[in-house]
């Protein structure tokens, strides 16, 4: 069977800086509940979501194309294995395309085969397809609406 690692893509007019600079602000597209720091190598960060949380480590940043962030650990409420997430990691890939920017995420190793994928899919659709990129293009996201059990 093929590995489906969850993937999220879209295009803006603003550009690649500002779209990494709006990645980097977490708690302003996905979760107001943060603690730590999300800007270079070796930072760590949590969000929260009342029990739930996920912890990162961003293990590798190229400059103006590419961050990792690595799940070191979590606590998914939801699902039996509350550490389905720990060690998968969100890639993202922020490059040029003409008079465009691409934002690409995948979240390697959330394949359909985990229990809490369609409720993640729900979530990350949302939160990077409305939250995050509004706060690209008009300067405010949406963090903190819930919407994984609207699957």
């Amino acid at each position: 069977m093929e590995k489906l690692d969850y993937k999220y893509v879209f295009t803006t007019s603003e550009p690649v800086t500002e779209a990494l600079e709006a990645i980097g602000e977490v708690q302003d597209w996905w979760a107001s509940d943060f603690e730590g720091s999300s800007k270079k190598v070796d930072d760590e960060f949590t969000v929260h979501f009342d029990e739930v949380y996920v912890t990162f480590q961003i293990i590798e940043m190229i400059p103006d194309q590419h961050i990792v962030w690595l799940v070191t650990d979590c606590f998914l409420d939801w699902v039996k294995d509350k550490k389905e997430w720990k060690g998968t990691k969100i890639i993202w890939e922020v490059t040029s395309l003409n008079d465009l920017t691409r934002v690409s995420m995948t979240h390697l190793g959330l394949v359909p085969t985990l229990e809490c994928y369609n409720d993640c899919r729900v979530g990350w659709d949302f939160h990077i397809g409305t939250s995050l990129y509004k706060l690209i293009n008009e300067g405010v996201g949406i963090p903190d609406v819930s919407t994984r059990y609207q699957a």
